[in-house]
């Protein structure tokens, strides 16, 4: 088979710029063969890249004595003591899942998993942040209900519980949804697996499923803005077999055990290309690659077919030569491929072979380390208009509008279809704030969640993403967790906007101080750029996934609130109301300032809650919605009801940050009022719970029932 020119319209296609093409030329000295172009297309892109990205992520901080391995491998590894550590990673999976969206889905959760069990990982826990467009667009539902099955038919199938998540609904994601996928793992601290190849002429094999024609050019894709011709990237979507994967997982633990390998690496994005160009790259080595050896699942797959195929449950190894028979006989136990498709070399080549004819010989450090970097231009984003004048609402109508949200609404419809419960270790469910799985065999436990707010990073870059780490780190202190270490999913539109290349170093600048302040390095992450259709872009949305460690799960804050319990709220209030919940859903209005993060505040009074947590019966963090939303919550799970003295409409729906409530007993009220005073922080008494079954807000109130039938109800109508 011929392959095709090498034309100015191939290139573009490939999403390389003339300059990229011009490098391209001098650094191999000739025009490059048809694979060759494939190779660079994958290496170069954004998604593989992060060539907008990198000066800023550089940035963040992401070392601290609890970090093991930081950004830079398939996952981040954070020490939880006892000799065990917690390996996690969120990545995204947005387009894909746009255009396919149950395998979109499914196969980002089947990535994020690879990712942490190809460090020697057992996985634990997953979660998901998803954003979608209003639900009356037309595309939405079908979006929602593809993405959510394909999700839990994932990870259902492979067997790991899905333990928390976010879902929002926004015009801005009409023509393009996030699927932000997260999984976390134990390993052995000492037992950890990384991808830097090393040793000359090493076996270099391939794992797992067969190679065939789906997901060829998926990074390319996932690079690119969305048009009309969207419909035309369905073949660049991957189709995954949770069950494969499963046995990928147990015949690489395994595997592990034996001491058989050197380096093993996830073939993710681009694939055959990336894996064994990093595995090459972080060793200082060359790869030699013979693809007639690729175990193949279609007839005449073509050298660049098979380079850029991202078809799923696959990894990339290199072996030590004497254990090839013991790690060979492991996957043919698990009834996996097992392949020997070529060696490692001294010189910095990538060469591909197909069949005895050289399809792509390439120097292998020019395609990752030394890929493009662009400092892109960028403006600050300007200040947000003072927020316009906020009429004073009655609070229970002000209530029953964020009930009767998908915004705001129990997801109990989401995550139903999600195993929550499987491996028996889960402690807390999904519906709080953080997700909380023991540490299997201890007593100790690991808490799990997932926070942005994507309104306030569009108002206010940099205090939005200080919000988003404070937020994760409230949701994580709320069940008594030290908050560890985060992850990144950084989300916005396309980077050759100044004004979106703005937004995200504003967001970086404020996540940067917050994980700082707050002692939550970033230790993995994950960048996706050109969320966009016809030039429209998505809300800014750098989620941040966070993990936390209770070291005694008698420790735990976990109760609920009763008939008798006080309601105490930790932190100040002001009556922040700019780009609140109550502003979109009551006055469908998106203006003022975010609200403004002390992260002095964030650290003392998360501190007090943790240390002061055997007095605290039920503890949540205020955001969304305010003090009004969150009470409700407590009350509502708790099934009892709720007097909130105070029905001024900022007070009730204020979005102000560092603040907390909690439920408790008198004698405890007192005791916490007394440590609260010696610590400087401020609590006060805002309401308390009662045992008629109604919700009072000062002198306005409705029967608790039927609120609960809002909150419960209203997401299933939206998107059922």
């Amino acid at each position: 088979m011929s392959e095709p020119s090498i034309t100015d319209e191939l290139i573009a296609a490939h999403g390389l710029k003339p300059d990229e093409y011009d490098r391209i030329l001098e650094i191999i000295g000739r025009e490059p063969t048809f694979t060759e172009l494939g190779i660079f297309s994958a290496m170069w892109n954004e998604h593989c890249s992060y060539k907008s990205s990198k000066k800023w992520l550089r940035t963040l901080p992401i070392e601290g004595p609890q970090v093991i391995c930081g950004p830079g491998e398939n996952a981040g590894v954070v020490d939880i003591g006892d000799g065990q550590a917690v390996v996690f990673k969120m990545e995204s999976h947005n387009h894909p899942s746009y255009i396919e969206p149950y395998q979109g889905a499914a196969t980002g959760v089947g990535g994020i998993l690879r990712d942490v069990f190809t460090m020697g990982a057992r996985p634990i826990a997953a979660m998901n942040s998803l954003s979608f467009g209003e639900p009356s667009h037309p595309k939405t539902r079908q979006l929602v209900s593809g993405v959510v099955a394909g999700v839990g038919g994932y990870g259902n199938c492979f067997g790991v519980p899905t333990v928390g998540g976010e879902v929002r609904f926004h015009a801005a994601y009409n023509g393009n949804c996030l699927v932000n996928a997260f999984a976390a793992g134990l390993a052995d601290a000492d037992k950890i697996f990384y991808s830097a190849a090393s040793g000359v002429g090493m076996p270099v094999v391939y794992l797992g499923a067969k190679t065939g024609r789906d997901g060829v050019g998926g990074a390319t894709m996932a690079s690119a803005e969305f048009d009309d011709t969207i419909e035309e990237k369905r073949p660049t979507v991957q189709v995954g077999d949770p069950f494969t994967e499963k046995r990928l997982m147990e015949a690489t633990l395994e595997l592990m055990a034996t001491g058989a390998v050197i380096s093993i690496q996830d073939m993710g994005a681009a694939g055959l290309t990336c894996s064994a160009v990093e595995m090459g790259d972080k060793g200082g080595l060359g790869v030699k690659l013979k693809l007639e050896d690729v175990p193949q699942r279609e007839e005449n797959m073509t050298a660049y077919e098979m380079m850029l195929s991202e078809s799923q449950e696959r990894m990339l190894m290199v072996l030590k030569p004497e254990l090839e028979a013991e790690a060979r006989a492991v996957f043919v136990k698990w009834d996996l491929d097992f392949a020997i498709v070529g060696e490692t070399i001294a010189e910095d080549r990538f060469l591909i072979e197909h069949n005895g004819e050289i399809k792509a010989d390439l120097p292998l450090s020019k395609l990752s380390s030394t890929a493009p970097e662009y400092d892109r231009p960028w403006v600050e984003t300007p200040p947000a208009a003072p927020l316009e004048d906020v009429p004073q609402i009655d609070a229970i109508d002000g209530l029953r509008a964020l009930l009767a949200s998908p915004n705001y609404a129990r997801k109990q419809w989401v995550w139903e279809q999600y195993d929550s419960q499987v491996m028996a270790d889960t402690v807390v469910t999904p519906s709080l704030g953080a997700g909380v799985v023991r540490v299997h065999g201890t007593g100790k436990a690991l808490a799990f969640t997932s926070d942005v707010t994507p309104r306030y990073v569009k108002a206010n870059p940099v205090e939005g993403g200080k919000q988003a780490v404070a937020e994760a780190y409230r949701n994580l202190t709320a069940t008594g967790a030290r908050p560890l270490a985060t992850t990144d999913n950084m989300n916005f539109g396309n980077p050759e906007k100044p004004e979106i290349m703005g937004q995200f170093v504003g967001a970086i600048k404020g996540i940067g101080e917050a994980v700082k302040a707050l002692d939550m390095p970033i230790v993995s992450g994950n960048v996706s750029l050109y969320n966009e259709t016809d030039g429209t872009g998505i809300l800014p949305t750098p989620t941040i996934g966070a993990v936390g460690l209770i070291d005694d799960l008698d420790h735990m804050i976990a109760g609920q609130v009763r008939e008798g319990h006080v309601l105490l709220l930790v932190g100040e209030t002001e009556g922040h109301l700019g780009q609140s919940a109550l502003l979109a859903e009551v006055f469908n209005r998106e203006d003022g300032d975010a609200p403004a993060v002390d992260l002095a505040a964030e650290k003392r009074n998360g501190d007090f809650i943790r240390d002061q947590r055997d007095w605290i019966d039920v503890c949540t963090d205020v955001s969304d919605g305010g003090v009004a939303m969150a009470a409700f919550e407590m009350a509502e799970s708790a099934g009892v009801g709720l007097w909130l003295y105070d029905d001024d409409t900022a007070q009730c729906f204020g979005e102000d940050q560092a603040r907390y409530l909690i439920g408790c007993s008198f004698d405890k009220a007192e005791a916490l009022m007394i440590a609260a005073g010696k610590a400087g922080v401020p609590l006060t008494t805002v309401g308390k719970f009662t045992g008629d079954q109604t919700v009072w807000i000062n002198k306005s109130q409705a029967p608790l029932s039927e609120l609960s039938e809002l909150y419960r109800t209203s997401f299933a109508a939206a998107v059922g």
